[in-house]
């Protein structure tokens, strides 16, 4: 279990503390969502999330089988629907991956992505794209 205190600071801004670091994230409802966008806001970071998990899951298998993947980059795109209820519809990832396309750990660490907590926690009603890119 990991504490995460959130304090509402007004005009719709919120203050997270990670208990166990120490560590604040400021958030701010979006733009097109009556805030000012100046900060994640929480659909954001459930992309960030995945787009994090994602990686460093890679980042564990790649460790454990010694296989230099320092540099790869995750991009993640989120889409919001267009109809109520007002909600996350899809979430697309490119992931540049720092190894050639025929690596032959390639397909273990693409499924190694895929298994991450945080896909696991995903609605199935949101598309998740992922788009790998292997540039090795």
């Amino acid at each position: 279990m990991v504490e995460i205190r959130i304090d509402y600071e007004g005009d719709l801004h919120c203050n997270a503390l990670h208990v166990p670091s120490g560590n604040r994230i400021a958030t701010d409802a979006p733009v097109d969502n009556n805030g000012r966008g100046e900060a994640f806001s929480p659909t954001d970071l459930v992309a960030t999330a995945l787009g994090a998990c994602m990686a460093t899951v890679i980042g564990i298998v790649a460790r454990r089988k010694e296989i230099p993947v320092e540099g790869m980059k995750v991009v993640a795109r989120k889409h919001m629907s267009e109809d109520q209820p007002r909600r996350i519809s899809k979430i697309e990832l490119d992931i540049d991956v720092p190894l050639s396309a025929d690596h032959p750990e390639r397909k273990v660490l693409e499924s190694a992505a895929r298994g991450c907590p945080v896909h696991h926690s995903i609605h199935p009603d949101i598309e998740v794209v992922m788009n790998w890119r292997w540039n090795g």
